[in-house]
């Protein structure tokens, strides 16, 4: 839950930090999400260390607003902000000679100041008010006279919709090595306005020059009581190193499941790889034990931002190395259906957020039954509990499916949602989008109730809306009368003159969001084969992917243009897919500080890149993962489930071109165990069910097949379905 990290005064629309160092920073922060593109979420609970107050250094004069204290931080040789960070831990030099070093817990962090010689009175601000939107109400704060420990609450708006929050802290301070005892004065400001000696709580210890003063923050949406409970039972001796080390030791246990050998491979594909995957590991947010809406012994998950972003790539990944996690996860996603009727779609902080396409908590939650079935019981999850959720979704429209479920009455009667009905409930916007995410929800469902022999219910959710989808995808815009109108192919794509971005808005009337028609004209992933019949078949299926390309509709941005450098696969061209992936990777993703094109979304990209990077790309809700050649030698993923580790190894590796055109990286051959597979194109879940080697040879031919098989080319619903 606790995020902790820098704030910054960059305008930017991010999680607070900036690396720009002509930017400065105004506090550090408890609580953040990664990369969310909404209004700058939570940020809460700043602490900010003086060094000195003004001239004469007077408490009454300490700068404590926000834009009057912030200060810049000091620059390496290069240029940089004399930054650093790693997997639970981050330290700055700042310009007024004070080191900040952080690392944190779940639900506390802990920060340590070192002053300089010339502090000669060390003071501590905390802010009560100001998250990343300035949007707080009804603030309190008290300050202990006798300890310093402050408590303090305040409301807060959510960032990407219409709902409030509240949140509490608890700070404590002790000294490296040596207890503080009574502030020396200690009071609070209202912007700069200070009240001393009262209970934004302003601490100041004097005498302690050249030294270190830690400040332990916990963090609750409980009560103040909670998070000081969270703060000592976490983190009960102000042990930085122990704190530190521990967070790292539980960093290197989720990444070090997924093992890459880096001979011939440069440096920066290995750091682009780990980097991405932990920032895999940040969203969603384990809230356990933090719900204020209700008291549930299940587990509690927060910062869904959102299911649209996150469905495609980061639980399919999460499936091959941390299912315990996912568990738990969709264990918390039921529970939130049971007591708020439908699933979380986007979360932040406890409050509902803006939907932004169909009800893709379906996929999610059919992800992990499809793959996870037979062992759902022991990790918790009923079967017949995820199914009912998915039965909400599917069949009960709720009061506002702007905030969760599906606008379900129109989509049963119709198939499709009508671009000129209007109805109750929600904003008339994002048919087109919406109803190929239904679609797709559906076959999701489908899947879940095939697993349970749910037959009659298998069939329905999985073919009642499929050629209406198919249909629509390939048209435009439908109406209630069943004829279809008409949107510009080049709207909301990279080539929009109006430079329209079909972004959230009630005024988007256009059908599409977030990407073009002709980039939505690609997603039915449940059956590209019947795809590939109607756009006249697999050569001109390929001219329409080239065209995308090279007509500069592919938006690396964006999640719905995540799957289209791999379709080639399905029109048995997989040498082509290897290339446009190698090519995305090599033009859009770096480890520079520009290397993440957009935002991160909450991991979304970071999955992508990750599966990229490993040769994979995952078909959600089912048991294959397309098949390409890794950026490694070797790449091995370690199921805790299954006991299992699955190994891709290459057999003649020479490395990778760095354009990602050309060099010999076209799977020609895999084996299995040391037996030839039945496709070059995809593996079944069942290789890292029961774990095992697969081996690749590559070649320089870019013309290589899925194999001769009447199986080798990648499953669709049309060419006999997929296994549950």
């Amino acid at each position: 839950m606790v995020k902790v990290g820098m704030d910054t005064d960059s305008p930017d629309n991010h999680a607070g930090y900036d690396s720009n160092p002509s930017f400065s920073a105004t506090g550090f922060s408890q609580l953040h999400d990664d990369g969310t593109g909404g209004s700058v979420p939570l940020s809460l609970w700043k602490i900010w260390p003086f060094a000195t107050c003004g001239d004469d250094n007077r408490f009454e004069v300490c700068a404590c607003d926000i834009n009057s204290r912030k200060v810049l931080r000091k620059t390496l040789a290069n240029g940089s902000p004399d930054d650093a960070a790693e997997p639970g831990y981050f330290v700055s030099n700042l310009s007024t000679d004070i080191r900040v070093e952080l690392t944190a817990t779940r639900r506390a962090a802990l920060h340590r100041y070192t002053f300089p010689a010339n502090a000669t009175i060390p003071r501590i601000v905390v802010d009560i008010t100001n998250d990343g939107q300035q949007s707080n109400s009804l603030p309190i704060v008290h300050i202990d006279p006798d300890t310093g420990r402050v408590t303090g609450g305040a409301s807060f708006a959510a960032s990407f919709g219409p709902g409030v929050y509240r949140a509490y802290t608890c700070v404590d301070f002790k000294g490296d090595g040596f207890d503080l005892g009574k502030p020396a004065e200690y009071g609070t400001y209202l912007g700069n306005s200070p009240i001393r000696g009262l209970v934004d709580g302003l601490q100041e210890y004097t005498g302690y020059r050249n030294t270190a003063i830690f400040v332990r923050v916990g963090v609750s949406f409980i009560s103040t009581d909670q998070a000081c409970t969270n703060a000592e039972a976490e983190i009960p001796t102000f042990d930085f190193d122990g704190t530190r080390s521990a967070a790292r030791a539980a960093w290197n246990d989720i990444l070090g499941r997924v093992q890459v050998e880096t001979d011939g491979v440069d440096d920066d594909t290995v750091t682009l790889f780990y980097s991405s995957l932990y920032r895999t590991h940040i969203s969603p947010a384990d809230y356990t034990g933090e719900n204020p809406l209700w008291n549930s012994t299940e587990p509690y998950y927060d910062s869904f931002y959102c299911n649209w972003d996150t469905f495609r790539t980061l639980y399919p990944l999460m499936s091959l190395h941390d299912p315990e996690n996912f568990a738990r996860i969709v264990r918390g996603m039921i529970n939130i259906q049971q007591h708020e009727g439908w699933l979380p779609e986007c979360r932040g902080a406890t409050a509902k957020q803006w939907i932004q396409g169909g009800s893709d908590g379906d996929p999610i939650l059919g992800e992990f039954f499809v793959k996870f079935s037979d062992h759902a019981a022991s990790l918790g999850v009923s079967a017949d509990a995820l199914y009912q959720a998915l039965l909400a979704d599917a069949e009960e429209q709720p009061p506002d499916w702007n905030l969760q479920g599906r606008q379900v009455n129109v989509w049963k009667k119709y198939g499709y949602i009508p671009q000129d009905l209007i109805e109750p409930g929600g904003a008339n916007t994002k048919q087109v989008s919406r109803a190929l995410e239904y679609a797709f929800g559906d076959f999701a469902i489908s899947q879940v109730a095939k697993a349970l022999h749910k037959t009659e219910d298998a069939q329905k959710a999985g073919g009642d809306h499929h050629d209406i989808c198919l249909l629509q995808v390939v048209e435009r815009p439908r109406f209630a009368n069943g004829s279809f109108g008409f949107t510009d192919p080049n709207h909301c794509s990279p080539n929009d003159a109006t430079g329209a971005n079909c972004f959230l808005f009630n005024t988007n009337f256009d059908g599409f969001y977030e990407s073009s028609p002709v980039v939505y004209s690609q997603f039915v992933p449940q059956d590209t084969a019947k795809l590939i019949e109607l756009q006249g078949g697999p050569d001109k299926f390929v001219a329409r992917l080239d065209f995308i390309f090279d007509g500069n509709y592919f938006d690396s941005t964006d999640e719905p243009s995540q799957q289209i450098p791999f379709m080639y696969h399905y029109a048995n061209k997989p040498g082509y897919s290897t290339q446009r992936s190698r090519q995305v990777l090599a033009q859009h993703f770096s480890t520079a500080t520009n290397g993440l094109p957009g935002n991160d979304d909450s991991g979304a990209m970071a999955s992508y890149v990750v599966f990229f990077l490993a040769g994979l790309y995952p078909v959600p809700a089912t048991k294959q993962y397309l098949l390409s050649s890794p950026f490694f030698p070797k790449i091995s993923f370690f199921n805790p489930v299954f006991n299992t580790t699955t190994t891709i190894a290459v057999n003649n590796f020479v490395g990778n071109p760095a354009s990602g055109t050309g060099g010999t990286v076209f799977v020609q051959n895999v084996t299995i165990d040391g037996r030839p597979a039945k496709s070059n194109c995809f593996l079944d879940w069942d290789v890292f069910q029961r774990g095992g080697t697969v081996e690749l040879t590559l070649t320089d031919n870019i013309e290589v097949t899925c194999g001769n098989g009447t199986d080798a080319l990648p499953p669709s619903l049309s060419t006999g379905g997929f296994d549950a």
